[in-house]
């Protein structure tokens, strides 16, 4: 009989934690405290998706090291008591017992603190925080367990019970529970267990096991609740993002590593407790003392139909998780690194729109840009052939509502819609079998207009030493590939990278005219634009590359949205001479979509 794997273990747990997480929502709804909130929680589950997800891309850090090690260490090799029923029980005790000094080192050292920072970055303590996980705790965690796999304890036995403790814990995240007296004596409990996430002086870094409280009370850290429990960060991430939830200590400790003079202060930065600054950082670059007082919950504006919105989002992207998660150890690890990418960039998307970072429609321009990428590489061709149109049909959208709240001439935006619906009809031409000619035609079309939308107000070529680079960039792919070109192709391809280093040269003109973070966008846009096409080029005519149309799709989709969304003006006087206003100094920013 085939077993169920871990990623589909936890498939099936997840109606479970969705029915108690919805029974907990209703139970402080009817008791006039409620401690949800669908953004707060949406991040929280989010994250705990995207932890599944990247963890099926390192299945090596997850049981195979400590298989590796286990046939390499293990001094007592007993599976028939291991495997016992009076075996699992000190096997549970023994990585419970691991557990705690990995959970204590992830508050202690900040290189741990790092990973582990993920689940403590809500400022709400209920059964979603319970699933918020970090994506990058596996890099270094399996250390800690070494000491089993030195005792002989088998994967098997290793991976049953690293899930019974991770499962256990679950229920303590929340905080309907009162103190259970004898039992939080002894266990890891609900009282327990929010005095571990509270920010508060005499709760910081206090409460560690996981199953048993009575590692804390052995080894000087237990505390018990006795007073209110203020949660979160006393560093507050301050949003919904997961790709900076994951990556925002690494890099506040990689730029204080980057900024000390000393060499071994560089070192210490990692490997001291949080929060710890050499001398010199902290005082080039102070930060302020927290105080409690001052702790206010991050809650961005969200109208009901963002809510509504989202809430089906994430539902959507929910189902799509299970779906991979199901499915992942059997799919080919190229299709699952992109599905980790499209679910990854939809997940983004979701948490933008929750945020008011991106309207709705941006967001959905992005998810199903990601999906249109996803769908091509993973060889799904009925659906690419219904989201590639869709994605660009998505970016018009967005800049005709942009054009029309504007309320401002159509001179900078129409050429920025027929880049645009040129570009859909090269789409949907390339698509088409023996239509290479005319797509080619469609997306030189496109960056003409491009070229001309971004000459306005900044004149033509403003840096001539752009153009001599991409022209040079241009001419080495075109020498490249002219072996393997036809007369008509020959000529139809030269004009084609004329054009495409052209518009990226004036786009780089204008970066360096303007000097703000909209153009400089546009130029990025501009330059993936040429990459995408030279990697098309490459893959057509000259060898086929792995994972083409995941290279190909994200930089032109990229490109594609970056241009979108940062090209136009957002004031109403898209005439405005852009050049002479950046000499005044002027401010007003150049993208957005409303």
């Amino acid at each position: 009989m085939r077993l169920v794997s871990p990623s589909q273990i936890i498939v099936l747990a997840t109606p479970v934690f969705l029915l108690l997480i919805a029974a907990e929502f209703a139970w402080g709804r009817l008791r006039g405290r409620d401690t949800y909130r669908l953004d707060d929680a949406i991040s929280s589950i989010g994250l705990g998706m995207l932890s599944q997800v990247t963890a099926v891309l390192a299945p090596l850090l997850r049981i195979g090291l400590y298989t590796a090690a286990f046939d390499a260490i293990a001094l007592w090799r007993n599976d028939a008591f291991w495997t016992a029923w009076y075996g699992w029980l000190p096997a549970l005790l023994f990585y419970d017992f691991c557990y705690y000094w990995l959970h204590r080192a992830g508050h202690e050292t900040a290189l741990f603190w790092a990973a582990h920072v993920v689940h403590h970055q809500s400022q709400d303590y209920n059964l979603s925080t319970a699933l918020r996980q970090t994506s990058t705790g596996v890099l270094l965690g399996w250390v800690f367990y070494l000491p089993m796999a030195l005792a002989g304890v088998p994967p098997l036995v290793f991976g049953v019970v690293a899930l019974v403790d991770l499962l256990y814990q679950f229920w303590v995240h929340t905080e309907h529970v009162p103190r259970l007296g004898w039992f939080d004596r002894w266990f890891c409990s609900p009282s327990n267990h929010r005095v571990h996430h509270a920010v508060n002086d005499r709760y910081l870094d206090r409460n560690y096991g996981g199953v048993l409280v009575v590692w804390d009370r052995l080894f000087g850290s237990f505390q018990e609740e006795d007073e209110r429990c203020v949660y979160g960060t006393r560093s507050p991430l301050d949003s919904w993002d997961p790709l900076w939830s994951n990556a925002e200590v690494y890099c506040a400790l990689a730029r204080d590593s980057w900024h000390a003079r000393s060499w071994a202060d560089k070192l210490r930065v990692w490997f001291k407790p949080p929060g710890w600054r050499p001398a010199d950082v902290a005082a080039r670059f102070p930060k302020p003392a927290f105080e409690i007082d001052k702790v206010r919950r991050f809650q961005p504006p969200m109208t009901r139909a963002v809510a509504w919105c989202g809430a089906l989002q994430f539902v959507a992207l929910l189902a799509g998780v299970s779906l991979f998660l199901w499915h992942a150890d059997s799919l080919p690890r190229t299709v699952a690194c992109v599905w980790v990418a499209v679910l990854t960039a939809t997940l983004w998307a979701l948490c933008a729109l929750l945020q008011g970072r991106l309207a709705l429609l941006d967001a959905l321009l992005v998810q199903a840009a990601a999906l249109a990428t996803g769908t091509a590489a993973a060889g799904l061709p009925a659906w690419h052939l219904a989201l590639k149109p869709l994605a660009m049909a998505l970016a018009i959208a967005v800049v005709a509502l942009r054009w029309q709240r504007a309320q401002r001439p159509l001179a900078f935006d129409g050429w920025l819609l027929a880049g645009l619906a040129c570009s859909l009809a090269g789409d949907v031409l390339l698509m088409l079998p023996g239509r290479f000619i005319p797509g080619l035609v469609a997306f030189l079309l496109a960056h003409l207009c491009y070229l001309v939308l971004l000459s306005r107000g900044v004149g033509w070529l403003p840096r001539p030493r752009a153009l001599a680079a991409t022209l040079g960039v241009g001419a080495v792919v075109y020498t490249a590939l002219l072996p393997a070109l036809g007369p008509v192709l020959r000529v139809a391809v030269a004009a084609y990278v004329l054009v495409i280093a052209t518009m990226a040269a004036q786009a780089i003109g204008r970066a360096g005219v303007l000097r703000d973070a909209a153009s400089r966008a546009v130029a990025a846009g501009a330059v993936l634009f040429m990459a995408s096409d030279t990697l098309l080029a490459v893959n057509r005519f000259a060898m086929p590359l792995p994972l083409a149309p995941l290279w190909i799709l994200a930089t032109y989709y990229a490109a594609q949205i970056l241009i979108a969304r940062f090209a136009a003006p957002t004031g109403p006087a898209a005439g405005v001479d852009v050049r002479g206003a950046a000499r005044a100094g002027s401010t007003q920013p150049l993208g957005g979509l409303g």
